[in-house]
């Protein structure tokens, strides 16, 4: 996908695919929408092995959550757990839906971010978790490498990037209906490399329905 015209399509037909889809549960997870405890509590256990006081620990100040939709993650999972969480969408109508999704804990919104995250510079220094759920597939390699070099500019010491996401068996297998690609674990892994990162931690979700892809999760530094 090097050439300029395949990306912005790639961009663009994501783009109008997100425009359609309602602004619910169920539409941020595809239909799946019974699986959003299951996925929180997972993304729960697997945060706190690293939050709290003491050497190497992540302190829970503020989050970032990327392709945030209308704050699913942001409320059950970031929200009880940091004390400021920005968002951040390419769809408007999802960011906008959010403020009242968020109820009480939404005045604990820093900042709705309204970009794609090949175009979002997060600010230098500011999270201890930049947590990066479903959609690195919307990314070109290059453009991940280049928002994974910029999340690492905005995490604060100690800070943490977690990517959790689905998973090919082999190779990189194109969605041509919401304009995605799925790429194997080991492509991850060498793209997060390519980004001067290090996997430190990582886990395959539980207890997900078997005909969806495996979705696994990488804490980052």
């Amino acid at each position: 996908m090097g050439d300029t015209a395949g990306e912005t399509k790639f961009y663009s037909n994501a783009e109008g695919y997100w425009k359609e889809v309602p602004p619910t549960v169920d539409g941020m997870l595809g239909g799946y929408g019974k699986i959003s405890s299951i996925d929180i509590n997972g993304s729960k256990a697997f945060l706190r092995k690293f939050l709290g006081e003491g050497e190497g620990k992540t302190s829970a100040g503020c989050a970032l959550d990327c392709g945030a939709g209308i704050g699913r993650i942001s409320k059950r999972l970031l929200l009880p757990l940091f004390k400021t969480v920005d968002l951040v969408d390419v769809t408007q109508e999802f960011l906008d839906k959010a403020k009242t999704y968020l109820g009480e804990d939404g005045k604990r919104v820093g900042n709705y971010f309204c970009s794609g995250l090949q175009d979002f510079v997060p600010e230098s220094g500011r999270y201890d978790v930049i947590w990066i759920q479903w959609v690195i597939g919307h990314l070109t390699d290059n453009h991940l490498v280049e928002f994974l070099r910029r999340c690492q500019k905005a995490l604060r010491p100690n800070g943490l990037i977690v990517i959790k996401d689905n998973v090919s068996y082999e190779g990189v297998v194109p969605d041509e209906v919401d304009s995605s690609v799925c790429r194997d674990l080991q492509i991850v892994r060498n793209l997060v490399g390519r980004a001067g990162l290090s996997v430190i931690y990582e886990e395959q979700q539980v207890n997900f329905p078997k005909e969806i892809y495996q979705v696994h999760s990488l804490a980052l530094r």
